[in-house]
Order: C-alpha cells, then structure tokens, then sequence
C-alpha cells in the first residue's frame, strides 16, 4: 500500500469501501455505472462483499486485492465490484443465496462472477491467494471464470439462468395455511427445546451463536401457564433452558468480563472462544434478553450483565453528543492482531496485577500458562471457570477479600488493555439497528430503572427520526456515515428491516412518554411500510419496495424476497406483522388486522422447518393468538413509579407498559381514547388494564394491579 494513487472508492462514504481505495484493483461501487461499464465492454463482473468488521475479508484484501499482478488479472478481465453488507443488506442476501446454491454456503467475504447483467454464475467465499488446504487459489480462478465467460458463454448463461431461479426459490418460502395457532408456538419452542445444549447452553454445538430471538420466545413461553391447546405445559423447561443459556453465555468468552458486551458468536460449544467483533445488533436483542429473564425471574446477576452492556454501548457504540449508536467494533486492530487485543498471557496479566490480585483473577477468569487461541497457545480468553466462593477457598480469604481483589484486578486489566491499539468502530448510524438499539435501551431504562438510559433512547429516536424518516421520500437506511466525508446528500434507501424496526422503536417510545409525536411517527411509517413493502396479491412483505413503473433493477435485485428467517437480526416479515398488531390493539385498524393475520398464514405451512430460526415468527403468533394487553398507568408520582414497576414485571410479549400523565389523556390512540378518558374521578395515582376491546376498572394498589395482571395475561 503506501501509494497516493487511489481508484473510485475514494468517493465512497462506507468505511469498508473507503479502507481499499489505494488498492490497485479498479473497484467500483455498485451502481448504475458499474454495470454500463461492464455491459458497454462485455466483461463479467467481479463482485466482493465484505464488511468493515470481518477478518478474513481484511486478509482476501491484503493476500490478493493490494497484489499488483492479482490486480492486473482483474482489471484486464473484469469489472470489479465491492459492496459493503452493511450499507447494502439487500444487495448481500440476493447473492448470499446465489453462492449458498452454487457452492452450499455462504458468508463474508462474498466472492462471485457476474455477467454483465449481474447474473451469477460462479462464487465462494474467502479465497487464498494460492491453492492451498483444499481451496483453489483465486488466480485460478479468476483464470477459469474468464475463460468460461468469453469461450464457453451459453454455459455461462444456462449457469446464470438457474441460479438466478434459485435465489427467487430460495427467498420465496411460500408456504400458505389459513390456520396459524398456538399449536404451531408450541412446536416452535419444542424445536428450541431439542436443540438445547443442557451442558453448556445454548443451541447446538459449535459453532454456537446466541439465537436471541429463540431465548425471548422460551423466555416468554416460560411464564405461561401452557402453550397451546393440548400442548404439554413447558414453562420449567423452558425458563431452565433459557436461563442456562443465558448464565452460560454471560460467563464464557463470548462475553467481554472487563468491558462488557457480547462478541458475534462462540468457535467451541462452551462459549469460551468467540469471533471477537461486536455488533449493534448483537447487543440490542441480547440486552433485552436480560432484561426480560429479570424482568420474570428478578435474577441478580441478569440485571448486572445488562447494566454491563449497557456501560459498553455508552461508552463504546454511541454518540453521546448527538444520540445515536454505532454499527460494530471490529474484532482486531490489525491482521497480525487476530483477538489479541481482547486475550491476555499469563505473564502479561502479572505484568499489571499484584500476585494477590492475579492467584484471584487467574482462578477466577483461567489466566493460565497454557491459554485458548490455536494460533498463540499462551494467550488467554477470559472465561468464568469456577464461583467466586471456590476461589476464596483455594485462596484461603473470605469472599468479600476476594470480590474485592477480583473487581480491582478486572480494573487494572481494563486499564491496561485500553493503552493496546484499538480495533476500529463503525460508526455508521444504521436505522435498523438503531431502532433496535432504542428499543433495547428504553425496556433496560424502564425494568432497571435507568433514566439516563431511557432518555439517551428518546435522543437516539428523535435523531432517527429527523434524519432518516420523510413522509414522502420514506425510511433511508443510513442516518450518518462514520467516516468524516461531504456525502451529506447521498441516500440509500430502506429496506423492510429500517421501517419495521422504527416503527417499533417510535411505539416503545410512545408508550414510555405518552408523547403522540412518537405514536403518529410509528402509525405513518407503518403505513408507509405497507404501501411500500406489502404484497397485496400474494401476502406478506418483500424487503425491498415495490417497483415504479418501468424501473429496473440492476443484477440480482431484481428478485422479490420475503424474509422469514432470523439471520442475523429478527426477521422482518414477523416483526413488520407484530408491527401492525400493535397499532391495531391502539387504532382499531382492521386493515392493519386483516394484513397481519395474511401475513403470519403466508408462511405458516413452512415454518417449523426453519426451528430456531423462526423464533420472532412464533413471537408474533403469540401476539396473534393472546391478545393484546395494556397497562396503563396513569400518574407523575411515587405511586405512579411503583405501580410501573409492578406492570413491568414478568415479560409476555403481548403486553405493554403505558405511562401517562393525566393531562395526555385528552390526547390518545383512538382505540385508547374511546375508552380511557371515561374514568371515574380518582385522587392519586392509579392503573387500567385494556385491551383495545374495553378496561377494566382502575386499581390503586399493587396487589390489586398484581391480581388484575393475573387474570389478563
């Protein structure tokens, strides 16, 4: 590297478009000129996806994209794309299916061979340089993919052909049935079920990623009396597989015990050596993870892992300033890093702690002299092996000594590790993954009682809204890029995920403040969404908006895709049809209704097969099939807050907390205010339960709110 020169991704504003603009490749970003180019020279379209965050992307980068005689070989046969997965979701899943039917998996980097079109006819993913363990080098490749494309052109095309039918049959997962119920929550839990890993938590073996969406449904399972009609009552295994998974999680290495925070996912099945990045969208779902276990179950040691995540997304994943959270951490500062900026040796955690605060640390977190990374043996990812109580034993002090040398040794070794370089932040604001993160933060505000939290939510919301949302333009996808550039102007556009997501975020806000802003704000970009998004033939949602007449999409965007599936974030198809459940138990909308049930029945004949990872479709099923529940608490006191408290305990995804203050009754979600309003005059604070069907009586007292909770959820 080192050359001034650069190639088009100068004028890119993604960091990951940005980090190989002095690559002697000629990269393009995706776009209409890439593909006129590509068509006026007929040559194949070389495309990698990629992203800021991943490792092997960075070493494809450095083995062959900053190569001088790779780059020759490119430029002469192709014309190179480079996509961010981040900056263009829609662009990453088309492909994703392409090679995952070509090649039978998928993954980042993304490595496929276009036609001028865009139509794929080969790809993998990570390729080395050279052909070695097994993996043909890409010079080979790129060698063979151009031979094929300009002497064997109609394989070429038949190849292209069938792939392209394969991305449109992957992404359909047509599966109609007019009868989604409770029996199908209760094959989707004992789906989570089955694959529970009663050792180690979890699901599967390795390798292990948290599955939130499936821990939120046991989680919810686990406080019902039954699940189903006939279905065997599962709430104990349930509560126990989610809250091993949970404890598991939270004292493996997966987790990081001096900032706090969860990397992507676990290597092994015992959770002890992760892929070391941290994602936005991670840390939302997995925050309300715990907070929702606390929630029903008031486990300490719950809230304390969410407090600790949230003390690691204020101060490394958020713009304090102006609100707003950033999209990941990367997992190294360099190639030659790979995790060592998280791990530790032996003599390097001696090195900051007194031989008191290491014999606790090191039984503690297994800081041996034999550690946990296959490419350096001594070093050490910090891992719970043991209790706290069996240190002091061993140590032969009293537990307190020992907390207090372990809380004093996590704190040097924090220290410590904030003087080594620092992997790299993202600091795109997505809106999909902020509306995620505003959600997380107002529940964790309200059940932890967190004001400050709360109200960096609200900030992070109104900067969402001001930035991303126009009532005629809809939902971008990027609020604000990383990187300090003039791209103030440039907008990509939203995908079913951004709409979805925020209309979500703008409701939890409603319901925290009272403020309608927030409830107008979701029902407009709910409305959007289902103008935009919505197949009023077939049911359900695409993730990218209807065509305009005549418009054309370029490559393999020209496909129509459904999301069911939970990968990596909740997927959109049950989280937009939730979306418009909750509106309809607040408007009364039976369009909304009617859209909602369409869209559940789209996929109810398919979606057992997908297991764990239709777990935010059974989450909206039972929203479909218990109904809706709001309490609302009416008052601006100590009463109000304890009465609060009380609504929020034991999580059920079909009930909601409103908080109001008597002068916002005036000034309510229709379905609300039809009935609300018509209350007797009371002194004090007070609670109602609704429906969306009518109230019940007001109850001023805990145990009657208790008592009134019970009989309704």
């Amino acid at each position: 590297m080192g050359s001034e020169k650069t190639n088009s991704l100068a004028r890119a504003s993604s960091a990951y478009l940005r980090s190989a603009m002095h690559q002697p490749v000629d990269w393009k970003e995706w776009g209409e000129e890439a593909f006129a180019l590509a068509q006026q020279l007929d040559k194949p379209i070389l495309l990698d996806i990629g992203a800021v965050w991943c490792h092997w992307c960075h070493v494809m980068d450095r083995e062959s994209y900053e190569n001088a005689e790779t780059a020759k070989l490119i430029n002469e046969h192709f014309v190179a794309v480079k996509v961010d997965r981040d900056e263009r979701p829609d662009v990453d899943t088309r492909y994703q299916a392409a090679v995952a039917s070509i090649s039978g998996q998928g993954g980042w980097p993304l490595t496929a061979f276009l036609t001028p079109d865009g139509k794929p006819y080969f790809g993998g993913t990570y390729f080395p340089p050279d052909d070695r363990h097994g993996r043909p080098g890409l010079k080979r490749v790129l060698l063979t993919m151009a031979e094929a494309f300009y002497k064997r052109r109609d394989e070429v095309n038949e190849s292209a052909g069938s792939v392209m039918n394969a991305i449109e049959h992957n992404e359909s997962f047509m599966g109609r049935s007019g009868n989604p119920g409770p029996e199908l929550v209760a094959k989707l839990v004992n789906a989570a079920l089955k694959q529970f890993d009663a050792r180690s938590g979890g699901f599967g073996s390795q390798p292990k990623f948290p599955h939130s969406g499936a821990i939120d449904l046991l989680l919810d399972a686990s406080s019902r009396v039954s699940i189903g009609a006939g279905a065997a009552v599962v709430n104990d295994s349930a509560k126990r597989a989610a809250l091993v998974t949970l404890e598991k999680m939270s004292k493996g290495g997966i987790y990081d015990h001096l900032a706090g925070g969860f990397h992507r996912y676990s290597v092994d099945e015992r959770w002890v050596v992760p892929h070391f990045e941290k994602m936005a969208y991670d840390n939302s779902e997995l925050l309300k993870n715990y907070v929702h276990a606390f929630q029903t179950f008031v486990e300490p040691d719950m809230a304390k892992v969410a407090r600790e995540m949230i003390r690691w997304m204020d101060e490394w994943l958020s713009d304090r300033e102006l609100g707003g959270f950033y999209a990941s951490q990367d997992a190294d500062f360099s190639l030659d890093d790979d995790g060592d900026y998280f791990t530790w040796t032996r003599d390097e955690a001696a090195a900051v702690l007194t031989p008191e605060e290491l014999a606790v640390a090191g039984a503690y977190y297994d800081i041996g002299e034999i550690g946990d990374m296959h490419h350096n043996p001594a070093k050490n990812v910090l891992h719970v092996r043991t209790t706290i109580q069996s240190v002091a034993r061993s140590n032969q002090i009293d537990v307190e000594l020992a907390k207090e040398r372990l809380t004093s040794a996590r704190e040097k070794l924090y220290a410590a590790r904030m003087k080594r370089p620092t992997p790299y932040v993202d600091k795109t604001i997505y809106v999909g993954w902020n509306a995620m993160c505003i959600s997380a933060y107002i529940e964790a505000g309200r059940v932890l009682d967190m004001s400050a939290v709360k109200d960096f939510a609200l900030k992070s919301l109104d900067r969402v809204l001001g930035g991303a949302w126009d009532p005629k333009k809809g939902v971008a996808h990027v609020v604000a890029y990383g990187e300090k550039n003039d791209h103030k102007d440039r907008r990509v556009a939203g995908i079913l995920d951004d709409y979805v997501f925020l209309g979500h975020a703008a409701l939890d806000a409603w319901e925290v403040t009272g403020d309608m802003k927030y409830y107008e704000a979701a029902e407009a970009i709910a409305e959007s969404a289902v103008t935009r998004f919505y197949d009023k033939t077939g049911s359900g949602f695409f993730d990218t908006e209807t065509l305009a007449e005549g418009e054309r999409r370029l490559g393999a965007l020209s496909t129509r895709r459904k999301p069911l599936q939970d990968s990596p974030t909740p997927a959109a198809n049950p989280v937009g049809a939730a979306l418009l459940m909750r509106l309809e138990s607040l408007n009364g909308r039976v369009d909304y209704a009617v859209k909602a049930q369409e869209t559940m029945e789209t996929f109810a004949g398919v979606v057992e097969h997908f297991g764990l990872y239709a777990a935010s479709y059974g989450l909206a099923l039972q929203r479909l099939d218990q109904r809706a529940v709001q309490v609302c608490v009416i008052g601006d006191d100590a009463d109000a807050r304890r009465l609060e408290a009380v609504a929020l305990a034991r999580y059920a995804v079909n009930k909601s907390v409103v908080r109001l203050r008597r002068d916002q009754l005036n000034a309510l979600p229709p379905a609300l205010a039809e009935t609300l309003p018509h209350i007797p005059v009371m002194e004090g604070s007070f609670a109602m339960l609704c429906n969306g069907k009518g109230c019940l009586p007001p109850v001023k007292t805990v145990d009657e709110l208790i008592e009134a909770m019970n009989k309704s959820l």
